[in-house]
């Protein structure tokens, strides 16, 4: 296990501080925001602590309000709305300094029987001969303006916990318009102890699937998500689990984006295990705003 790796673990680990209050913090980057996933994995885990073990997260759906500080500790306030027969709802609110940033609704269900379909896995190359996304990421960041590469440190967060590698890379330096759709394996930088419950497997895959989402509705474009003139921002955030994964093995992270418009831009993802079982599935809008042409937000 690399030590990245330990490191978000430890990010995952809240601290309880009251009843259904946890403190979450924000590993030491050089991000002047605290990267979307972590906060919605993060608040995944604070509502997880408040629910029977037997009940498995199936769905999570959030907002991102307004930019987290890396500096400072988050507070995750856990709402216990309902627990019902077979399902349980929290809601979860992030704030810092006394402001939200953040607030996330989450379902839970008793594991039970029903009917089975899926789409297809998409047909495409294995991950043992693909290079590696974060190898590939440090050696254009050299190249990089001064302008460009702080504003790849602001928004692009580091990879290494998280192992990605892509199918056919973008060419962040000089993008190409081409479609909008990517085939990324992923997995964690290190196998977790066998002994882990499905719980943090689905948090580390909801912290992962913030990855590569914007990217993807910017490919049409001839835009990369380094361009200094772009700003761009997760403005909201939903995931399904629809089947049981280990994390610490390859999952092949389909995207596509059918539409940007008014500064935004809509992406979705689907996971598959290796055995082709289609077992998560992930949707998310964020903002595209080129700075020479809008207004501010």
């Amino acid at each position: 296990m690399s030590e990245e790796l330990k490191q978000l673990l430890d990010i995952l680990n809240l601290e309880k501080i009251d009843t259904n209050l946890y403190r979450g913090v924000t590993p030491k980057t050089n991000s002047k925001r605290v990267f979307g996933g972590q906060v919605f994995a993060q608040a995944m885990r604070a509502a997880q602590d408040t629910v029977d073990s037997e009940r498995i997260v199936h769905s999570q759906h959030a907002y991102f309000l307004r930019p987290g500080d890396p500096s400072v500790p988050i507070l995750y306030d856990v709402d216990d709305i309902r627990d019902g027969g077979s399902f349980t709802t929290r809601r979860v609110v992030a704030s810092q300094r006394g402001k939200a940033i953040f607030n996330t609704s989450l379902s839970f269900q008793i594991l039970e029987p029903g009917l089975n379909h899926q789409s297809e896995m998409p047909d495409c190359p294995g991950p043992e001969n693909l290079s590696d996304d974060s190898q590939r990421w440090d050696k254009i960041r050299k190249k990089l303006d001064p302008l460009a590469k702080a504003s790849s440190n602001k928004y692009r967060p580091r990879l290494l916990p998280i192992q990605l590698r892509s199918v056919d890379p973008i060419n962040y330096l000089n993008p190409v318009a081409r479609k909008a759709e990517q085939f990324v394996w992923i997995k964690t930088a290190g196998e977790l102890p066998k002994e882990e419950d499905t719980s943090l497997h689905n948090a580390i895959l909801a912290y992962a699937s913030d990855y590569n989402l914007m990217s993807t509705a910017l490919m049409p474009h001839e835009v990369s998500i380094m361009d200094p003139k772009l700003q761009p921002a997760s403005l909201d955030h939903a995931i399904w689990f629809h089947d049981s994964f280990r994390v610490d093995e390859w999952l092949l992270y389909h995207m596509d984006s059918q539409r940007s418009s008014r500064g935004r831009g809509l992406s979705r993802g689907t996971f598959y295990s290796r055995d082709g079982r289609l077992v998560a599935s992930t949707i998310q809008e964020g903002l595209m705003r080129l700075r020479d042409s809008s207004k501010a937000k």
